[in-house]
C-alpha cells in the first residue's frame, strides 16, 4: 500500500544494510547527525570558551523546546539531562515527605533503573514504596493501580508505556486519581513519546520525563525532564548546581534558585550529546507524531498477524488502544532466537519474561516485516537449530 514515510529512510544510512526493528531501544541515527557533531567540533576549535556565551549555555532549554513540541509542551517548561534517573532523582529531591505522606506508587513492571532510585532514597526510612503487581507479567491492571493511590501518597513515578510489553496505561485516570488524593505524579515518557501522541499539557502531568536513545533517534546521554510552569517557581531541588542558579556567573556562594525552569538543572550540561540530539527531534516534529503513530498501529497489527501466521506466541496487547509501538514474540528459544537474528542482520532484541521485541518505526516497509518473521520462522524450524538448543549449546 502507498506509504508516503518510507521516503525518510533515505536519512537513515543503517537501513541501508540492516532490517532494524529496535527503535524501542535505540533509534537509527540520522545522517544528519554526522553534520551535527561535525558542527560541535567545528565551533569548539573555532570559537573555544566562546562557545558557551554563542549557544552553549542555552542548549538545556533551546533543545528542550524541540522535545516540548513532540509531548504537547509548552516552550521553557522543559530541559535536558543526561538521562531519567537523574531526572527522576531530581524531582524527588524536591519533594518533602512526612509520616502523613511518604508513599511511592509504581508497578512492578516499572522500568529497573527507575526503581532503583526509589529503593535508593527510601534506604533512609522516610520515604515507603508500594509496588502494585502484575498478574500476567505484561500489563497492570488500572483499578489496581488506582487503588493504590491514596490520602498517603507522595508521588506516582510510572510508565506511559511499558518497556517490557508495549502496553500502554492510562495515564489521564493516573494522574486524575493523584490529584484528587493530592498527590503528584512523573509520566515516564521514554517509551511514547515520538510513537503515541499525547499532550502533557492535557494530561495536566506535574513533570514529565524520558530520552532520545529510543523513538526519538536522537542517540544515548540526552534525557529530557518537564515541569509544569505553576511548580517551576516553587519547587527547590536539592540536586542542584551551579546551573540552577539566577545569576550563575555571579559565582555567588550562596544559591538562589532561578525562578524558571532552568532552576531544574544542575552542572555543566553535556553538549555533545544535545548536539547529536537534536536531527532526530527535527525529523519527528516535521513527521508529527500523529502521522507515526497512525503507521505505526497499521504495522504493528500487521506484524501480529504475520508472526501468529507463522505459529508464533505475542505477548503484547492485541488491542491497539493498549499498545504502543512493539509487539513481543514468546518462544522457548527466544533469546537463541534472538542472538541468531542479530548475526543475521535482523536487528531485534530480547527481553526476559517477554519474548523477542520487534518494533518498526516510520521508515520500516512491510517487506522488512514480512522478511523477519520469516528468518524467526527459519531459525525455529531448523533441525540444527533445535538439536543444539537442546543440547545446550550456542548456535
Amino acid at each position: 500500500m502507498s506509504d508516503d514515510l518510507i521516503k525518510w529512510r533515505s536519512e537513515f544510512p543503517i537501513l541501508e544494510k540492516a532490517v532494524y526493528l529496535i527503535s524501542h531501544s535505540l533509534g537509527a541515527m540520522p545522517k544528519a547527525t554526522h553534520e551535527r557533531l561535525q558542527e560541535y567540533a567545528d565551533i569548539w576549535a573555532s570559537r573555544g570558551v566562546r562557545a558557551w556565551a554563542e549557544g552553549w549555555w542555552d542548549m538545556p532549554v533551546t533543545v528542550g523546546n524541540e522535545v516540548a513540541r513532540i509531548i504537547g509542551a509548552d516552550p521553557g517548561t522543559v530541559v535536558m539531562h543526561q538521562n531519567v534517573s537523574i531526572c527522576q532523582s531530581l524531582v524527588l529531591s524536591c519533594l518533602k515527605p512526612t509520616p502523613q505522606r511518604n508513599k511511592i506508587v509504581y508497578s512492578e513492571l516499572n522500568f529497573p533503573s527507575v526503581m532503583y532510585v526509589y529503593e535508593a532514597h527510601a534506604r533512609d526510612g522516610q520515604l515507603r514504596i508500594e509496588i502494585v503487581k502484575s498478574d500476567d507479567g505484561m500489563t497492570v491492571p488500572l483499578e489496581r493501580m488506582l487503588e493504590a493511590i491514596d490520602e498517603t501518597t507522595l508521588l506516582v513515578p510510572f510508565s506511559h508505556v511499558l518497556f517490557k510489553s508495549a502496553f500502554l496505561q492510562d495515564a489521564k485516570a493516573i494522574i486524575d486519581r493523584a490529584h484528587e488524593v493530592g498527590a503528584m505524579v512523573i509520566l515516564d515518557t521514554y517509551q511514547s513519546a515520538g510513537t503515541v501522541p499525547f499532550s502533557v499539557k492535557d494530561l495536566n502531568a506535574d513533570f514529565a520525563t524520558g530520552g532520545s536513545v529510543k523513538w526519538l533517534c536522537g542517540g544515548p546521554g540526552a534525557g529530557y525532564l518537564y515541569v509544569r510552569p505553576d511548580l517551576q517557581a516553587t519547587l527547590e531541588p536539592k540536586t542542584t548546581g551551579w546551573m540552577a542558579h539566577e545569576q550563575p556567573f555571579a559565582f555567588d556562594t550562596a544559591l538562589r534558585y532561578a525562578s524558571n525552569i532552568t532552576r531544574f538543572l544542575h552542572g555543566s550540561p553535556a553538549i555533545p550529546a544535545l548536539y547529536a540530539a537534536i536531527s532526530g527531534y527535527q525529523i519527528i516534529n516535521e513527521i508529527g507524531v500523529d502521522r507515526i503513530r497512525e503507521k505505526s498501529m497499521r504495522q504493528t497489527e500487521y506484524l501480529i498477524n504475520l508472526a501468529e501466521e507463522a505459529g508464533f506466541t505475542v505477548t503484547s496487547p492485541k488491542n491497539a488502544t493498549q499498545r504502543a509501538g512493539t509487539i513481543t514474540v514468546s518462544h522457548e528459544f527466544a533469546a537463541a532466537i534472538t542472538k541468531e537474528l542479530i548475526h543475521r542482520e535482523f536487528i531485534v532484541d530480547y527481553r526476559p519474561g517477554a519474548g523477542i521485541r520487534i518494533s518498526p518505526h516510520f521508515y520500516t516497509t512491510d517487506n522488512e516485516l514480512e522478511l523477519v518473521i520469516e528468518e524467526m520462522k527459519k531459525i525455529a524450524d531448523s533441525e540444527s537449530y533445535r538439536e543444539h538448543e537442546t543440547a545446550g549449546a550456542a548456535f
